[in-house]
């Protein structure tokens, strides 16, 4: 699994963070050890509390565990992942915090350690730790057999489409997929051999090339967005001007997008909100399901931990009432029968706490299984929205430049368009399997 971490402050905003529900399926506290506190909230604010008494800025460290896509990995073998980047970053039995996450189908995890050492009130340093945390992660892919990205095998193979949360943010707010944009930069580029090349390849696209700030080359599309070429090629300043260097009647970005501007005529405009309220719709309906069926999982979850709760406490006290007390507890242990029947107790009581987990595990990955319909339309139409958005840039490009008495009717184009290939279906519901306690004694 992927393994990414950083040294942070901040404890408030991050234990909100991981406790966010609206982005995320499900979320669940595992493990709060070595704090005081018996919330998230409050056992990060103090470790914070702690860190005052030192001169640490960043007395956290925060590390997110993602294991590959379509593989199931259970509790043990997060904790044994998390336990194997303690010892290799140096944090044996500091105060930690475990946090499951579920997004889009998949199950992740996020751990979050106090650096602050309390015997010598200071904070554990904690060098090269993302070659640590590199060789965490190989050793991991090695020990499951799963496949390796090649990123990881080698670094200079990293994707060249991952995109930084500058660039994301980016993207969401020009309402388009990040990696197929950041594709998009690149491929013109590769396909380009000049500087006049690269310009027309863009601007086939819909983006128009100016000269933004700093002697930088920027693109601007028809909504206004500007995207620095740089950035979203994966180059440097100076190998983007080696090849734009004989640009020299680029428009700055206030006149480029003024351009855009006066070029979008309002047929234009009415096209493109049709298209885009479109996609809204659809995205609601999927998110209307999305809500429905994560609501009733977690009702679900909350029923089988009460469940377990009071078949726990039952368990419990019949285990207990084994073990005389009194003048027969007394001969128990003079003969030894106290000890024995303690072990076997203690052994009971492991078997219940492993069956209440496998319980548990199975609960989720039913649950899993049962959005994963969802998620396999949502990403069927992410993929859809970002050919159409490819293809309506185009469109838009290809419109401004035909002369006005040859413009074509676009309205039907751009309803085709807004259609996706494939409806929301509803979710089937699938009969749920009995995860509830058995009726089995120990």
């Amino acid at each position: 699994m992927i393994l990414k971490g950083s040294q942070r402050s901040g404890a408030r905003q991050l234990a909100v963070h991981l406790l966010n529900e609206r982005d995320n399926e499900h979320v669940e506290v595992h493990e709060l050890r070595g704090f005081a506190s018996d919330d998230l909230v409050s056992a990060l604010r103090e470790a914070e509390a702690v860190s005052r008494g030192t001169r640490a800025k960043q007395f956290l460290f925060s590390l997110s565990l993602n294991p590959p896509p379509r593989e199931r990995v259970t509790v043990e073998q997060f904790e044994r992942a998390v336990d194997a980047a303690e010892r290799k970053l140096g944090l044996d039995g500091q105060p930690r915090a475990i946090v499951f996450h579920e997004k889009e189908g998949r199950r992740h995890a996020h751990v979050v350690w106090s650096r602050i050492n309390v015997e010598q009130m200071k904070a554990i340093n904690l060098p090269h730790f993302k070659h640590r945390l590199q060789e965490v992660s190989r050793e991991l892919y090695r020990e499951h057999g799963w496949t390796m990205p090649r990123g990881l095998i080698a670094s200079r193979e990293r994707d060249p489409r991952n995109f930084t949360r500058s660039e994301w943010e980016q993207a969401k707010s020009s309402k388009q997929d990040p990696k197929a944009l950041k594709a998009m930069f690149q491929q013109c580029w590769a396909a380009s051999d000049s500087g006049q090349a690269y310009k027309a390849a863009l601007a086939e696209r819909g983006y128009t090339l100016a000269a933004g700030d700093r002697r930088a080359v920027v693109a601007i599309d028809f909504r206004g967005q500007v995207y620095a070429v740089s950035k979203w090629t994966g180059l440097r300043t100076k190998e983007v001007w080696a090849k734009l260097d004989q640009l020299k009647d680029l428009p700055s970005v206030e006149q480029a997008t003024a351009a855009n501007a006066a070029r979008m005529t309002e047929a234009l405009r009415g096209f493109v909100a049709e298209a885009e309220t479109a996609r809204q719709k659809l995205a609601a309906t999927l998110a209307m399901q999305r809500t429905q069926i994560v609501e009733k999982q977690r009702k679900e979850r909350t029923d089988l931990a009460a469940a377990q709760e009071k078949r726990w406490a039952q368990e419990s006290a019949e285990r207990a009432a084994r073990l005389n007390k009194g003048i027969r507890g007394l001969w128990d242990r003079l003969t030894g029968r106290h000890a024995q029947q303690t072990k076997q107790n203690e052994q009971q009581a492991l078997a219940a706490l492993h069956r209440d987990r496998r319980e548990k595990d199975g609960l989720i990955e039913h649950h899993l299984q049962a959005r994963e319909t969802l998620h396999m339309l949502a990403r069927q139409q992410k993929q859809a929205h970002a050919k159409d958005v490819e293809q309506l840039h185009r469109d838009i490009a290809a419109y401004q430049q035909r002369d006005p008495a040859e413009r074509p009717n676009l309205k039907e184009h751009f309803r085709e368009a807004a259609s996706p290939a494939s409806k929301p279906v509803q979710v089937e519901k699938s009969r749920q399997p009995d995860r509830g306690p058995s009726r089995d004694r120990h």
